[in-house]
């Protein structure tokens, strides 16, 4: 009887962590999202985002506010502790290469858009190479 409910346990357990995998990856960078400012946006492939709503480790839209991570007088931010730490430690998780010039990018600095239905985003020395990109 003991085995039975422990097999029922972790096959329960088993379910439950399907089910909210299943639900994270369902879940779309368009949908609305409520920011600290008390507005609602929708951010859509090809929208420039709040760098508040990035985490710069995983170079991906969150749709909610990230933990900020200040280093060296700027505001990086992450998801969770582990992205924190390397934010504070790795250099190069605080830098991109701009899709458009090529140059390096310091993304507390950058213009950031949403680059796929994943949320990954991609990050821009400014606008105007954006807009450029956008004309290739």
């Amino acid at each position: 009887m003991r085995n039975l409910k422990l097999i029922a346990g972790i096959v329960l357990t088993g379910i439950l962590f399907t089910a909210c995998n299943q639900s994270v990856k369902d879940q779309k960078p368009t949908t609305e999202v409520a920011t600290e400012q008390n507005y609602v946006a929708n951010y859509q492939v090809g929208d420039h985002v709040p760098r508040d709503l990035v985490c710069m480790v995983n170079n991906a839209y969150m749709g909610k506010n990230q933990i900020e991570v200040p280093v060296d007088g700027k505001m990086y931010y992450g998801c969770c502790e582990m992205c924190v730490g390397r934010l504070n430690e790795d250099a190069s998780s605080r830098m991109a290469t701009d899709p458009y010039s090529g140059e390096e990018v310091d993304k507390a600095e950058a213009f950031i858009v949403i680059a796929n239905e994943n949320g990954k985003v991609d990050y821009f020395k400014s606008r105007e190479n954006f807009e450029a990109y956008k004309e290739m």
